[in-house]
């Protein structure tokens, strides 16, 4: 069984230049092959709106379908740093309601810590945090909550101007005291310079080579969400077409009768046929 990395092993991982490995969960299931695995870390991400309820989006989730799934998680995976995202509303209109909220994926989920995104215009609820004694991911870049303020999912820091006030947003994240961040659909330019100025273990989903470890949400890793596929993705399996064509296959076979066979069954005991059917003609 893995042993779990804690905060100060993935500073040291960021010293060595040693690559985080980062992975989403939605489940006990995948959490459970993600620890087997030895994935470095686990993301309980909002983006189980779209990938498990079919949301067009992250907006929709709240803090109560968050908790049972990173509940789920932490079943799936007891020896892997686990870190709940906190959804839309859930921090953003107090600092009260943030630890509030993100509390709660410690003491009822025993989530390992918490993930936010912005970067200047949050950085009171990440002091906060911290100073509730939370650990924190800071998210930046392309950060889908605020996804409608931003243009749409469109990469973000691709001009000289933009660039900078992603890293201003990093600067910002770091000075709150956030102990990581995720960077999301930047340039590997600016995903390098932000690695190589920032203390604290940068991840990249979309940010390129050069971060301190990488991220991917488990669907499209495994080819399960078929809406669409970020640039920055990279398929290792294709999951939709192993089960569209099983249950093709179980489908045919019940229709046509090869399903189920004698060995598929369970029969009575010996002798106790006889007794039944006896006892029908009483």
């Amino acid at each position: 069984m893995p042993k779990k990395k804690m905060i100060h092993e993935l500073y040291e991982m960021k010293k060595k230049g040693e690559k985080i490995t980062f992975l989403t969960s939605y489940d006990f299931p995948t959490a459970r092959f993600a620890e087997q695995a030895g994935m470095d870390m686990i993301l309980v991400g909002d983006s189980l709106g779209m990938c498990v309820y079919g949301y067009a989006g992250t907006v929709p989730v709240t803090m109560d379908q968050m908790i049972v799934h990173a509940e789920a998680v932490r079943r799936g995976a007891w020896n892997t740093f686990v870190i709940g995202d906190m959804p839309f509303m859930s921090y953003q209109g107090s600092d009260e309601s943030a630890v509030e909220n993100a509390g709660r994926f410690l003491k009822e989920a025993g989530c390992d810590a918490v993930k936010l995104e912005g970067g200047v215009r949050v950085a009171s609820r990440i002091r906060t945090l911290v100073d509730a004694g939370i650990v924190v991911m800071g998210h930046i870049g392309l950060t889908p909550q605020s996804s409608g303020q931003l243009g749409g999912h469109k990469a973000q820091g691709r001009t000289s101007e933009a660039a900078a006030m992603v890293v201003e947003d990093a600067l910002a994240v770091q000075e709150a005291g956030a102990h990581m961040i995720l960077l999301e659909a930047i340039p590997p330019e600016v995903g390098r310079y932000i690695t190589e100025t920032l203390s604290i273990p940068v991840l990249s989903i979309g940010a390129g080579m050069h971060c301190d470890g990488q991220l991917l949400i488990v669907s499209d890793m495994i080819g399960q969400f078929t809406a669409f596929t970020p640039k920055f993705v990279k398929k290792y399996a294709d999951v939709a077409e192993v089960v569209l064509h099983a249950m093709q296959d179980y489908i045919k076979d019940v229709r046509e009768g090869r399903f189920p066979t004698d060995d598929h069954c369970y029969h009575m005991i010996e002798g106790e046929e006889e007794k039944f059917l006896e006892s029908l003609k009483r």
